[in-house]
């Protein structure tokens, strides 16, 4: 079956921003292993300082990180290496190095 080229096969020069939604849990390894601690201790928090702290630490770290991520975003900053990019960081790449533009493959 032959390809028929029914809409122009170029990018636009913006995204959507749809699926900018964070997706995924963090810290669960440390979770875990406090909730294991306190299970063997019958849930008594004394014994288990140690996880918990080290769960605080990774929420902490967790949160710092996600909130230079969204200054980043708003700023429109591209982190060199970055695999998730957000729709703003999208859009900044595609008006660094623009295509050709939809209407104008659509008006030849």
């Amino acid at each position: 079956v032959p390809f028929k080229e029914l809409l122009p096969l170029s990018l636009r020069n913006k995204v959507s921003g749809k699926s900018d939604k964070a997706t995924g849990a963090s810290c669960v390894q440390e979770m875990s292993v406090l909730f294991a601690c306190l299970k063997r201790n019958n849930f008594n928090e004394v014994p288990c300082n140690k996880e918990a702290s080290a769960f605080k630490k990774c929420w902490t770290d967790h949160v710092t990180l996600q909130r230079q991520k969204k200054v980043q975003e708003r700023q429109g900053v591209l982190v060199p290496g970055e695999k998730n990019l957000s729709h703003k960081q999208v859009g900044e790449l595609l008006k660094q190095y623009p295509g050709n533009s939809v209407k104008n493959t659509m008006c030849k």
